[in-house]
């Protein structure tokens, strides 16, 4: 059993990267101007369209909110896994910016494209969680949506109980920008890929939901912690009563 999932792990990683630099030439370029970055987007959409089936890995999304396309929001997910980045192309249809640490743009090619993309924070920089705010309030008023893993990454020793407390950043974020928090719950992500040092991955059904919004209107920075709580309160409720298939 172990050899076949090596296999399929080293399968997996071959379709990961493989994708990943067919497309790139079609990333570079649509890198260079801001206009053409949702085409990036996209791309990053249409690689998980084409990865997670040739791999084997269904999803199941239960959508107790469909977000708008149109509309701005802050998502909002618990992070026990790497899967959990790769995955929310496929979930979400909105053109959005992940929060991630900023040790990312240092993989080779895929890093160029987070730093383009997206906004990067370097914990170990004093200033950096201002800046990335800073970055992360204006691409909400641009019109665009923000995930961040309110965590702050994958920091919890035992999934899928959640690290407690969540950082205060996307919260701000939402209330100073007056836009809803979507919560939404990745419920066996770190089964799929368990984040240890040596990374297997395995083959089941990816699960997760979709949240009704929580609103913010009218909110200050005096609700923070009550927003906090909610939002976490609603992510690992999920968490904690669902039974996870351990195979398709």
């Amino acid at each position: 059993m172990r050899f076949l999932n090596l296999l399929y792990s080293l399968w997996c990683a071959f379709w990961f990267v493989g994708l990943f630099l067919l497309l790139f030439p079609f990333f570079y370029l649509f890198l260079q101007r801001e206009e053409w970055k949702p085409y990036a987007h996209w791309l990053n959409r249409f690689w998980g369209k084409l990865f997670f089936p040739i791999v084997g890995i269904p999803f199941r999304v239960e959508y107790r909110y469909q977000p708008d396309p149109k509309k701005v929001y802050v998502f909002c997910a618990n992070h026990f896994s790497y899967m959990d980045i790769a995955c929310m192309g496929v979930i979400l249809k909105n053109y959005y910016a992940f929060v991630g640490k900023s040790q990312i743009k240092k993989v080779p090619l895929f890093g160029y494209m987070f730093a383009k993309l997206h906004i990067q924070v370097d914990r170990n920089v004093s200033n950096s969680r201002a800046y990335s705010l800073a970055k992360a309030l204006r691409t909400l008023a641009s019109g665009r949506s923000v995930v961040i893993f309110p965590e702050g990454g994958i920091v919890t020793n035992n999934p899928p109980k959640m690290h407690y407390p969540f950082k205060d950043g996307a919260f701000t974020m939402a209330i100073q920008q007056q836009v809803p928090i979507v919560p939404i719950s990745l419920l066996n992500n770190y089964k799929i890929l368990p984040d240890k040092k040596k990374m297997r991955m395995h083959r089941m059904t990816l699960r997760a939901i979709v949240h009704p919004p929580i609103e913010t209107k009218g909110l200050t920075q005096a609700d923070l912690g009550w927003l906090k709580e909610e939002t976490f309160r609603v992510i690992d409720s999920e968490l904690s009563k669902q039974q996870i298939p351990e195979q398709l």
